[in-house]
């Protein structure tokens, strides 16, 4: 017992000292990232709303709003890195890890909301559209291309982690928003077609929406504990069934911790027992290998005695 224990001890800070130093350097790069670019886009939003006011124009109004959205999601993605960064406690033995999936659900529910208001604004608006000026919106809504595409080239290489993954794609949908802002503002100056700037608005507001249903759905999948995308658990199940000397598998459970960490439970019978830990260190490794699985635990019962399973107080599959 006493060597079985000091060599799985040893595994174990073996594996943490390879782990965390990569683990918070890359955590603090991308606090860092996030602050540069929530800043720069804050400063943007601000001055394109300005500029929406002044002008009157609901296309630089909801170019703003869509960035205003983006600037929430990336200082609520800032700050749940810099919280799951954390280290566990005795009443969060996890720590705060799960803020990284929290946060994108906070985002999409606010940006649902705005957009929903945005669009009932040029709705409004058809009927009689103002005279806008075409040239401030196109000057304004290119420096809003400019911006985003730098922005997204700094968080171009998280595409394993929501956080940073959600940051990436709002700020290539604001490119590319902020492009059809440009073209409603060339229309309007060129063409004089002032009910361009409505007709930008509602699409704007159709794109956000329809980006943070997206988002809404896979967070809220995330924070209620579903098995993560790319995981099947019949596999995972057929996998850990097919392991010499299993009998049964039951209480199967796989969630995400948070980005980038997946947790997973499982009872499994399994009455010659005599190989244990060279067992579950092997089913440890290959759980990581195959399915990314990093925080399995499992329960190995001998098949005899074990009576919980059939009467369960807390009644699950």
């Amino acid at each position: 017992m006493g060597h079985h224990h000091h060599d799985h001890s040893g595994h174990h800070s073996g594996h943490h000292a390879h782990d965390a130093p990569g683990a918070h350097h890359h955590g603090a790069g991308s606090t860092r990232a996030f602050a540069a670019i929530t800043l720069i886009n804050l400063a943007y939003t601000v001055l394109e709303a300005g500029y929406g006011f002044a002008t009157n124009s609901l296309a630089l109004l909801s170019d703003a709003l869509h960035n205003l959205g983006d600037v929430l999601g990336l200082a609520l993605a800032w700050g749940a890195a810099v919280i799951a960064r954390r280290p566990p406690t005795t009443r969060h033995t996890y720590g705060w890890r799960r803020a990284t999936l929290l946060s994108p659900l906070a985002n999409a529910l606010l940006l649902v909301a705005f957009s929903g208001a945005l669009g009932w604004e040029a709705i409004r608006r058809f009927s009689a559209p103002p005279e806008i000026p075409g040239l401030p919106v196109i000057i304004v809504a290119a420096i809003g291309i400019a911006v985003n595409l730098g922005a997204a080239w700094l968080v171009r290489d998280g595409h394993d982690d929501l956080n940073k993954r959600g940051a990436f794609l709002h700020l290539m949908a604001d490119a590319a928003v902020s492009l059809a802002a440009v073209v409603a503002g060339a229309g309007m100056w060129w063409l004089g077609w002032s009910w361009l700037d409505p007709a930008t608005a509602v699409l704007i507001g159709a794109v956000v929406a329809v980006g943070a249903f997206g988002l809404l759905r896979e967070s809220f999948n995330a924070a209620m504990d579903a098995v993560p995308r790319g995981i099947d658990q019949a596999q995972v199940e057929q996998y850990l069934a097919v392991q010499p000397g299993v009998g049964a598998v039951h209480h199967l459970h796989i969630w995400s911790l948070g980005a980038g960490e997946i947790a997973m439970t499982a009872h499994l019978v399994r009455p010659d027992d005599s190989d244990h830990d060279a067992f579950i260190d092997r089913i440890n490794r290959e759980l990581d290998e195959r399915f990314g699985i990093n925080h399995p635990t499992i329960q190995v019962e001998r098949g005899t005695g074990c009576e919980h399973d059939r009467h369960d107080r807390a009644p699950h599959y």
